[in-house]
């Protein structure tokens, strides 16, 4: 049994609820936490946080959830100021805006931002590309850190970071940052559970859903994801924070293919017994 982790719901889960009714729903499903997001569509107003409106800090306090995560994107998508941006004009107003995003996090004791690694940009190869990544790290670390906010770079398909190994090669390289570890994201590119293991011990957020080689969501029947045995895992890696059931319905890799509440249900139930 371990009670030191703990469940949460994501807020993108239902794109087409406000942030209180998402809220809502969470309550209802006896959910204690929430992740939210900041990014264009996002239940956030990042134009707020970015400007250090305290309304946008009452408006969360109010929904009567821990905040567990925001995750955050500097641009519209994967590309647009990306964190690895070989763009040092680029580099400096992420910095700028990030110290917004650690003031946000840390006004609503959230205790880590989520952030995507950038892409294999144009003209750079992969070496270039994992250091620029390394770097910006580093920069954005040094934001962070004061504050007690943990970055938790999330390895994602068609991202910087598809391979077990080249994440791992990230997180030793820049003491103090951490992972939003999905292990769909390593599952559905054709990696094996056993291959994600070794994460666990580098990571301060957990996103939580059933998948398989070719499908980065699928019905908790229909996948390949042990739970017990990832639970384990992180047991295993003393991880003590957050455990976010992430079932999406979004138009990217097919992933409005599961009924979103069902599966929820069926997660929160399995996961709670195991804690």
């Amino acid at each position: 049994m371990n009670t030191l982790m703990r469940l949460t719901l994501t807020s993108w889960s239902f794109p087409r609820c406000t942030l209180q009714e998402a809220a809502g729903i969470a309550r209802a499903l006896g959910f204690e936490a929430m992740d939210v997001g900041a990014y264009p569509g996002g239940h956030l107003d990042r134009d707020a946080i970015l400007q250090g409106d305290a309304r946008e800090v009452e408006r969360v306090r109010s929904l009567g959830l821990a905040i567990s995560n925001v995750y955050y994107t500097f641009g519209a998508g994967f590309v647009e100021r990306a964190l690895n941006s070989p763009d040092a004009e680029i580099r400096r107003r992420n910095c700028a805006d990030f110290r917004r995003v650690v003031e946000f996090c840390a006004a609503v004791a959230c205790p880590s931002v989520m952030l995507l690694p950038g892409v294999l940009h144009a003209g750079m190869s992969r070496h270039d590309a994992l250091q620029r990544c390394i770097e910006a790290s580093h920069e954005l670390l040094d934001i962070s850190r004061p504050a007690g906010v943990s970055i938790a770079i999330e390895p994602h398909v068609m991202g910087l970071l598809e391979s077990p190994r080249e994440a791992l090669k990230v997180v030793e390289s820049v003491p103090g940052l951490k992972l939003a570890l999905d292990y769909a994201h390593f599952v559905t590119l054709g990696y094996t559970q056993a291959e994600v293991d070794p994460l666990c011990g580098f990571a301060a957020h957990v996103h939580l859903r059933q998948a398989k080689p070719g499908y980065l969501q699928t019905r908790l029947e229909h996948g390949t994801l042990n739970f017990p045995a990832m639970l384990d895992a992180l047991g295993q890696a003393a991880y003590t924070g957050y455990l976010a059931v992430e079932y999406v319905h979004q138009d990217y890799l097919q992933t409005d293919n599961v009924d979103v509440i069902s599966e929820t249900v069926k997660m929160r139930d399995l996961v709670s017994r195991w804690l």
